[in-house]
């Protein structure tokens, strides 16, 4: 479930399927999937654990620059709030994706309720379009 993971995700785990010969349509289904497991738990999590770490002694500083790190990419997805996080979730550039989307709907306070279902649409973009470049490239070689 290489979809599992943050900054790989779906954009990394689906070139990979393709590439190592499996059928694109499954690879798109349990991308997608594995990609969303986490996604709850993220969302939930992200703003109790960002204030505990700026407020710890040890990790402050990371707190802090997690904080802020998440607060630039919402100011993204502030206007438009559920638009704004389907246009973040769906491009598939480093930096975006289920998990940095999470932790902007989290920092916003967005219900789970509200979140889920624009991040999965995000991800279901973005997978599409990956599997789309890959197709692309493996027929090119």
């Amino acid at each position: 479930m290489t979809s599992m993971f943050p900054i790989i995700e779906l954009r990394g785990a689906i070139p990979l399927g393709i590439g190592l010969g499996l059928d694109w349509f499954w690879v798109y289904v349990i991308s997608i999937i594995g990609n969303m497991i986490p996604i709850p738990f993220v969302i939930l999590i992200i703003r109790p654990l960002i204030d505990w770490l700026v407020h710890s002694r040890l990790f402050g500083k990371i707190g802090q620059w997690l904080d802020q790190r998440t607060k630039e990419k919402s100011q993204q997805v502030t206007k438009y709030k559920k638009l704004g996080l389907l246009i973040f979730v769906a491009i598939p550039l480093p930096g975006t994706g289920a998990w940095s989307g999470a932790m902007v709907a989290g920092i916003l306070n967005m219900r789970l309720k509200d979140a889920l279902p624009v991040i999965f649409g995000g991800v279901s973009i973005a997978g599409a379009a990956m599997v789309i470049i890959s197709k692309f490239f493996q027929f090119l070689l």
